[in-house]
């Protein structure tokens, strides 16, 4: 399994940080590696909720089905799934002075023959991290200024 984490501090609160991340059909607008997130179940977020992402990778655009497999006051984890990757996301959200301090966590297993490739794709994935966080800095900050 390939891992990518960090963590970023915005001026938002813990709050109104984790709202919007949870809402996980919001993927799209700060991270400009997915950029198609769709709701496929109806309501407020919730265990067991479903979305359809697509996703750049390499230069190419994957479809995944994500299902929401955690939800906390402060945490959602969600699993998404296709042919060739399995992938967990993990949003964390804590109280850091007036804003809050966000950790996200992606995980990746190849999945099928390219297993064996696996541990030469993990400069790929990583590549994906710093645009995400700083596209969770950025859009968070925004919305606390608004």
């Amino acid at each position: 399994m390939i891992t990518v984490t960090g963590s970023v501090e915005t001026k938002l609160s813990a709050e109104k940080a984790f709202a919007f991340l949870s809402a996980f059909e919001n993927t799209s607008e700060w991270d400009p590696n997915t950029p198609v997130m769709d709701k496929l179940t109806p309501g407020p977020v919730a265990v067991g909720h479903r979305y359809h992402a697509e996703s750049e990778f390499r230069g190419k655009r994957q479809s995944l089905e994500y299902e929401v497999i955690e939800l906390t006051e402060n945490h959602i984890k969600l699993r998404g799934h296709n042919k060739t990757v399995t992938a967990f996301d993990s949003i964390d959200v804590s109280p850091s002075g007036t804003g809050s301090e966000v950790k996200y966590t992606a995980e990746f297993s190849i999945n099928g023959p390219a297993k064996i490739i696996q541990p030469l794709l993990k400069p790929a994935f990583m590549s994906l991290r710093d645009p995400a966080l700083n596209g969770i800095r950025d859009t968070l900050n925004s919305l606390a200024a608004a």
